[in-house]
């Protein structure tokens, strides 16, 4: 529930910055009116680098390779034991 809150204060603060730059003449009128594009495409750009970072960032668990090689082995000789044809390695 709190991070619901903190989102809804952050859209209210950027609606009243955005409300207060379309009162005042700080910025040009045609140029206040893209704010909210120009916002979805910055989000759009940041989380798309986020998700680059996080791929990039991945750890390897060499450790647990191991380990999962060994369960599939075992799991194959089970199969095998039990009459199943699990394929060629």
């Amino acid at each position: 529930m709190k991070h619901v809150l903190k989102i809804m204060a952050l859209l209210v603060a950027i609606s009243a910055f955005w409300i207060g730059l379309l009162e005042t003449s700080v910025v040009p009128r045609s140029y206040t009116w893209l704010l909210p594009i120009y916002l979805i495409v910055s989000l759009g750009c940041y989380g798309l680098l986020m998700v680059g970072v996080g791929l990039m960032l991945f750890p390897t668990c060499p450790q647990e390779a191991v380990l999962l090689q060994k369960d599939i082995a075992e799991a194959k000789e089970f199969l095998k034991n039990k009459g199943v044809d699990v394929g060629s390695d």
